[in-house]
């Protein structure tokens, strides 16, 4: 059978035949993998991207074009790959996922309740920390997060201070990094 018969078999609702496509290209879509790399990521990663773009090609095959299947697979292979090296040069969310949550101490604390002696240390580590932090963020800064501890999205923080949510994430980043710093440095 060619690729676009099994194509056919497969819009009729043939799970074999969509397995045995995908089997058929695996390899294509490991050989265009390997050509590429993703900071923060491995290369079952950009496989998986790649296996993402063979099923968009299926799905959306039409023979009407006079394409055949291989290359429109390859087509769409290399977008969907491309698109996830763009998407992981942009770091985007490099801050989201290299950032501390701000309930470290806490959850550091309770590891310990158990001993009084430790608990003690701990409360004292974190008073020190807090005064350090207070003393190193602005008023804004200390304002936003404030606002942030005691339950407040984005959004109504920005409309209690007048500013952009934008604003207001550029805040908690700047909090985070100095928490960091400062942590990093004890």
């Amino acid at each position: 059978m060619t690729d676009e018969e099994v194509i056919e078999e497969i819009k009729a609702g043939s799970s074999p035949a969509t397995d045995a496509l995908i089997t058929k290209y695996k390899s294509l879509v490991k050989i265009k993998a390997g050509a590429y790399f993703i900071v923060g990521a491995d290369k079952e990663d950009i496989i998986q991207e790649g296996m993402i773009g063979l099923f968009k090609s299926i799905r959306n095959f039409d023979p009407a074009r006079g394409i055949p299947f291989r290359v429109f697979a390859e087509i769409c292979i290399n977008r969907q790959i491309i698109a996830a090296v763009k998407a992981g040069a942009r770091q985007k969310h490099i801050p989201l996922n290299s950032s501390m949550p701000l309930s470290r101490t806490a959850a550091l604390s309770k590891k310990w309740i158990a001993d009084p002696e430790q608990m003690l240390i701990c409360r004292e580590d974190r008073n020190y920390i807090k005064e350090r932090l207070l003393s190193a963020l602005s008023a804004m800064e200390l304002r936003i997060l404030s606002l942030r501890l005691s339950g407040l999205s984005y959004a109504e923080i920005a409309g209690r201070i007048n500013c952009g949510v934008k604003s207001i994430d550029n805040a908690l980043r700047r909090v985070r990094r100095k928490a960091e710093k400062l942590l990093k440095s004890e």
